[in-house]
């Protein structure tokens, strides 16, 4: 839909799922008489935001949505009370498949791995991260049988969460792909090594975004290295092989104007920098996303998304890095799915 399209009708039936409606129905919000919100409506009663927010307990996963199609998630907003980063991780299940086509810690889905505890905002066409700590997404996630989608708490606390997620029933394209994102984490990048954004995945689909939080373990400047996309059968030369990090996310020279300056555009940005203060929060972090919406990278057979980790030395040479690279990779693809690789132990996510 765009605005050109706006004004055109369809046979579509609009749907929300919230803790006040968790099936979506129609005539079924709103009707809760516990939960959450009861002591604040007292005498209220029934409608009056009984429900609005759910317990996440440790160690359980929570039920967003279970719908059957066909359908399309349109938008969605979730916020939480954590106060510690990579603790609930969202997964995302099409057409009655047993393993996720998306499974990302929360924050970074959205493309804000800190927002528990450092948010900042975020401002783009697909992702917004608003103030405090507010959560979207307008990705269109198509399916034709069914969707699940869940939120784990993989922490030691538990967590207040709230959610909506817009979505739309009725006939779908036949040839829509699936929507999938991935999460992978480097923490010390080996010796002229590289992180790899994304790998394994076969088939037909196209590539349509990268979140990355950059983590620095060395002096100097980090973001020289090469984004390089390996498609259909590439293996020692890339089909696309990018200038630099930085060139990659949309900015130049460093993103130096006498200090990182943020910036965020509709489709990339260096969206939030967290400098290091000095004393305990010794290493600084760098917030970047960039959306392929505009230039998404085809594929028919397979593809591999690498970075360099990569900066300078004081004599002007190449310095091949150590530092700590989180990203997610977020694209489309037709069915069979290629199972994801094992998502790291709640301790092997931390951000520290």
């Amino acid at each position: 839909m765009n605005l050109t399209s706006l004004p055109s009708l369809s046979r579509v039936c609009s749907r929300a799922i919230t803790a006040e409606n968790p099936t979506g129905e129609p005539n079924s919000g709103g009707l809760a008489t516990e939960g959450t919100g009861a002591a604040a409506a007292r005498d209220l009663g029934c409608g009056w935001k009984v429900s609005p927010s759910r317990v996440v307990k440790q160690g359980e996963t929570l039920v967003l949505a279970d719908v059957n199609g066909p359908g399309r998630f349109l938008h969605m907003w979730m916020a939480d009370d954590t106060r510690v980063n990579r603790k609930l991780v969202l997964r995302f299940y099409w057409d009655g498949e047993k393993k996720p086509s998306v499974e990302v810690p929360l924050g970074d889905f959205f493309a804000c791995a800190t927002h528990a505890t450092d948010p900042g905002t975020l401002v783009s066409n697909p992702v917004c991260v608003n103030p405090r700590r507010a959560l979207n997404c307008w990705w269109p996630m198509p399916f034709h049988a069914h969707a699940l989608a869940t939120l784990e708490n993989i922490g030691d606390k538990d967590a207040l969460v709230y959610w909506q997620i817009d979505y739309e029933v009725g006939e779908q394209l036949s040839d829509a792909a699936y929507f999938h994102a991935q999460f992978r984490r480097t923490n010390g990048v080996v010796e002229r090594g590289v992180h790899t954004i994304l790998d394994g995945v076969k088939g037909d689909g196209h590539y349509v975004g990268t979140y990355g939080l950059w983590g620095i373990r060395q002096d100097g400047w980090w973001g020289e290295g090469e984004v390089k996309f390996f498609l259909d059968g590439d293996s020692d030369g890339a089909t696309i092989c990018g200038t630099g990090t930085e060139d990659y996310f949309g900015g130049a020279w460093d993103f130096d104007d006498k200090g990182y300056r943020e910036f965020c555009t509709p489709w990339s940005g260096l969206a939030h920098v967290m400098p290091s203060n000095g004393l305990y929060c010794a290493v600084p972090r760098f917030s970047l996303y960039r959306w392929h919406v505009l230039d998404p990278i085809r594929f028919h057979k397979d593809i591999r998304v690498t970075v360099q980790d990569l900066g300078w030395r004081p004599d002007g040479s190449y310095l091949s890095r150590c530092d700590d690279i989180s990203t997610v990779a977020y694209w489309y693809q037709s069915k069979p799915f290629t199972d994801f690789p094992p998502l790291p132990s709640a301790a092997a996510m931390e951000i520290l």
